[in-house]
């Protein structure tokens, strides 16, 4: 009885039938959490989280692990000139820096600070504390932080000047609730002489991790309050909020999607807050509404994506704007700078934008377009370079090596000097699957290690009341080979300095570092491949008996084998196993009969590991009943 050698491609393939993918390839045709390393199936490596630690009311570090308050959505990393490594997260009502591991908030502020006298009222035995700020301009959900504070009827002074604040419930235009977490021991009032520190919110485009689907009667804050009550606002929000936050040298700029521009001096301290560019000396004609910043290289100007045109506050969402070479904060054009701006005409929205090679690459919601420096008079050129490939979201795109990946509305691109679509046999299984209303809340992640570049999206069997990305969708870009699989990650950076794997977060705020260890921080991890039906014969027509398995793998641990036959391609399945194999294991003996055969590999236990070789069957003819 002859060995047959099964050597299944790399890769999954999940837009023909799994009959038809054994014939062109064979191929795997369905798979979790594994990835393919020159040609061969291995499971990916594990995450573990990585402990972040709350302030006290003094600004200092504690030993309080904690997470980030709202959805994280936007990471960068950077060590600056005094050797400090700084991780700087955008979230969907904050942005924080992670030094030596404490969270550190630094986002900006609405307006300046206000003086309030005794603003506290509590109630016996509840948490929920009344505080009166008049004229406060905030909105339901906004945040605020207080300093110098005294103690009120049983709620400690540390409590209510805690480092990170407190998210509102909107009373009125003079008043609002906070829940501190401490229950009163009397009803009054108190507090003494506090300083109430308003953060940007809902009017500048923060504080909405999730975007009503549509417009119209019913919309936004409809139904939030009682019939004849003012709500806070009558903007019905179509997009969560989103940061960009580009290096300046060390420093950090910042734009909130539709929002202002931010900056954030690394030598001030990670006790000071980023603060608007247009309040910074000199400055002329900062954009006041930007879907999103970029900086330029290696000709250094700050360039606006979707802004509001100069003298004017209305937002253009195809306008291009982009500051004096070398200054951010000066905008307005003259004889004797490089600022100036330019329209788009395809589309009807700048996406996304990423710097490549010798330009700046430009995504509307229909076209991309490259800009590139040259110099006086016009500073930079535009070409169109591709239509019907727009982009999806602002993050949905990823540089390497200045090649250019990005997802579409139905399709994966590539550009390297040209614009093309990416082969992708998992292409109608993905966007069938992904909840179009969440496109928003894709993102791009890249794995230089392992040659990859995954996009996360929400699916469609995601049930959460939030709905955050549940899946994803990867590329081997050097195997040209993809593969599927569920996590749930809002935001990811590669490996870079002294992080020395890729790193993370979940939507509920924890940092992660992947590829790290065999598990899921301390969970085993579902993770499996299945083949596409193997022909057994050469023509087809036999039965076979196949009695013997000889796997060829590295397993540390155990790794379970199932054995899937048929007689036809779309009769009834029959499953033998599944079958323990480890790394000591010669073969596995057992009887299975069909025309086509697949087989499934997988493991679900604690530190388990394990790479897929070329298996070989025991076959031999049954038949043709």
């Amino acid at each position: 009885m002859p060995l047959n050698l099964i050597q299944i491609k790399a890769g999954i393939v999940k837009d023909i039938t799994p009959y038809s993918a054994g014939k062109n390839g064979p191929f795997w045709v369905d798979g979790d959490n594994v990835r393919f390393r020159n040609g061969y199936a291995t499971k990916i490596g594990g995450w573990e989280n990585e402990p972040i630690y709350s302030l006290d009311s003094a600004g200092e570090v504690s030993t309080t692990a904690a997470a980030l308050q709202g959805v994280p959505r936007k990471i960068n990393y950077w060590r600056d000139l005094d050797g400090d490594d700084n991780i700087s997260v955008g979230t969907s009502n904050h942005l924080y820096i992670i030094r030596d591991g404490g969270i550190f908030d630094i986002t900006p502020l609405a307006n300046a600070a206000a003086s309030l006298t005794d603003p506290f009222t509590t109630v016996d035995t509840e948490s929920v504390v009344t505080v009166a700020d008049t004229g406060h301009g905030m909105n339901d959900g906004d945040f605020v932080v207080f300093s110098g504070s005294s103690a009120v009827n049983g709620i400690a002074a540390d409590t209510l000047n805690r480092y990170s604040g407190f998210q509102i419930t909107y009373v009125d235009s003079n008043s609002y609730t906070i829940e501190t977490g401490e229950a009163a021991n009397a009803s009054g009032s108190g507090g003494g002489s506090v300083t109430a520190s308003h953060l940007i919110g809902f009017d500048e485009g923060l504080g909405t991790a999730t975007a009503a689907a549509a417009n119209g009667w019913g919309a936004g804050t409809w139904g939030s309050s009682t019939w004849g009550t003012p709500r806070t606002s009558s903007v019905a929000t179509l997009q969560i909020s989103q940061w960009t936050t580009p290096l300046w040298g060390e420093d950090l700029l910042a734009c909130v999607r539709n929002g202002q521009l931010y900056y954030w001096d690394v030598s001030a301290g990670t006790s000071s807050r980023a603060v608007l560019v247009s309040s910074l000396g000199g400055s002329s004609d900062v954009p006041t509404k930007s879907r999103l910043i970029r900086v330029s290289f290696p000709d250094r100007h700050a360039i606006c994506f979707g802004c509001n045109p100069l003298g004017s506050i209305t937002q253009d969402p195809m306008l291009i704007r982009w500051s004096d070479q070398e200054d951010y904060t000066d905008w307005t054009p003259t004889a004797t700078n490089t600022s100036g701006d330019q329209r788009l005409e395809i589309g009807t929205k700048i996406v996304t934008a990423m710097p490549t090679r010798e330009e700046m690459f430009v995504a509307t919601d229909e076209a991309v377009y490259g800009m590139a420096f040259v110099g006086p008079p016009f500073t930079f050129s535009f070409r169109l370079v591709g239509t019907n490939c727009g982009a999806v979201g602002i993050n949905t795109m990823m540089n390497v090596d200045g090649d250019i990946y990005w997802m579409g509305k139905s399709d994966f691109f590539l550009y390297n000097g040209s614009v093309a679509e990416i082969p992708c046999p998992v292409q109608f299984y993905v966007f069938d699957r992904l909840n179009k209303d969440e496109f928003d809340k894709c993102f791009a992640a890249h794995n230089k290690e392992f040659n990859e570049v995954t996009w996360f999206y929400v699916s469609q069997d995601n049930t959460d009341e939030d709905l955050e990305p549940d899946s994803y969708v990867s590329y081997n870009y050097r195997d040209n080979a993809w593969s599927i699989g569920s996590m749930d990650r809002t935001c990811w950076f590669d490996s870079f300095g002294f992080r020395k794997v890729p790193f993370s977060f979940s939507k509920d705020g924890y940092l992660y570092n992947q590829e790290t260890g065999n598990d899921a921080d301390g969970l085993a991890m579902n993770a499996y491949v299945k083949s596409s039906p193997l022909e057994m014969s050469q023509t087809g027509n036999e039965l076979m008996l196949v009695d013997k398995i000889v796997p060829d793998l590295s397993v540390t641990g155990n790794l379970n084998c199932t054995v899937y036959s048929r007689k036809y391609p779309d009769s009834p399945e029959t499953t033998k196993g599944p079958f323990t194999i480890s790394s000591d294991t010669g073969k596995v003996s057992m009887r299975s009969r069909g025309r086509q055969m697949s087989l499934e590999l997988g493991s679900n236990e604690l530190g388990s590991s394990w790479s897929i070789g070329d298996f070989r069957f025991n076959v031999r003819s049954d038949g043709l009943r």
